[in-house]
């Protein structure tokens, strides 16, 4: 595969989730990578959905959801969560609210409490997350950290901002996700896209928010201090999210030893105008040393693709995607 992809199994069956985790623990082997099986494509664990009555998605147009009353959410995740705890298997969760959070970290905790009673490891040296937290506080971030958790954050206000802030205001909005104390938590922080269907696995815009502050319709959301460096946030998208896969040895950085994967870009990310990180484009992609991609000037080293299908495919007749 030119790309590596670390996936993360997702139930499919309201009510019958746990039965699915029991037949996939049984089946499979998780957290498998080493350098050994650099295939590109590695089952990690699972979610980022565990129980479907334990869901949060969110709408930043609809009111957030309510975890105070039981409708047997709180059973059906305990449940889950102890097979995954009793099998090693990492897993992450979508939890937008903090409200959310603490509700599912109250299930997380009790899961611990019991297994470490009963002699076995819990949560400690499990490889768990938290996606998204756009409105996490402090006392909520402690609360994951001291139960060895992470926290994955995606650049859903650069495409929702402007909805965020028109229903939680300006002050919720300037600290939407909570960039600087996460980062200030010292626990496993990772950045990326949530493959945001206005912009699939675009990285630039991601950056651009995290940097800026600023919406892709240009509404200055964050704060000052809740604004990232350009180092700050590219190491969030690079060494960061490896910790997610449990990659961190092998890539992120361009060091002796790490998978040879590597872009060439259009402009230097450091230099450039604020407003032209958007537009940074790779002009030459290298994945386990091998050349997968190359345009302009390295357009002769690209390799041959196969044909596109369907042959309706729009791309025949709007080939790339739209530059401003």
């Amino acid at each position: 595969m030119p790309i590596r992809i670390s996936y993360f199994l997702f139930p499919q069956r309201p009510g019958k989730e746990l039965a699915d985790f029991e037949s996939w623990t049984t089946l499979y082997g998780a957290d498998s990578n080493s350098a050994s099986m650099a295939n590109g494509y590695v089952l990690e664990g699972v979610g980022e959905l565990l129980a479907y009555k334990a869901s949060d998605y969110e709408n930043f147009l609809s009111p957030r959801p309510d975890f105070t009353s039981s409708d047997g959410w709180d059973k059906d995740l305990h449940a889950v969560v102890r097979h995954l705890v009793r099998n090693r298997w990492p897993f992450r969760i979508h939890a937008t609210y903090d409200q959310s959070a603490n509700a599912m970290l109250d299930v997380f905790e009790a899961v611990h409490r019991a297994e470490i009673l009963a002699g076995r490891a819990g949560f400690t040296g499990l490889r768990w997350a938290f996606d998204h937290g756009e409105t996490y506080i402090p006392a909520t971030i402690a609360r994951t950290k001291a139960l060895g958790g992470a926290v994955a954050v995606q650049a859903r206000m650069a495409y929702g901002g402007e909805y965020f802030l028109e229903r939680y205001g300006r002050e919720a909005a300037s600290n939407a996700p909570p960039l600087r104390a996460l980062l200030n938590s010292g626990m496993p922080i990772g950045a990326g896209t949530d493959g945001t269907r206005v912009a699939s696995y675009h990285p630039w815009s991601s950056l651009y928010w995290m940097v800026s502050g600023k919406t892709v319709g240009g509404t200055r959301i964050a704060s000052d201090e809740n604004r990232l460096s350009r180092d700050e946030a590219l190491t969030l998208y690079t060494r960061g999210s490896a910790y997610f896969s449990g990659e961190q040895e092998v890539k992120g950085q361009l060091v002796p030893g790490q998978y040879a994967d590597l872009a060439v870009l259009s402009d230097d990310y450091f230099s450039v105008g604020e407003e032209a990180i958007r537009g940074i484009e790779a002009v030459l992609t290298i994945t386990g040393g091998r050349v997968v991609y190359g345009a302009d000037e390295f357009s002769a080293l690209a390799p041959a693709l196969p044909a596109l299908k369907p042959d309706w495919s729009p791309v025949h007749h709007y080939p790339g995607y739209y530059k401003a």
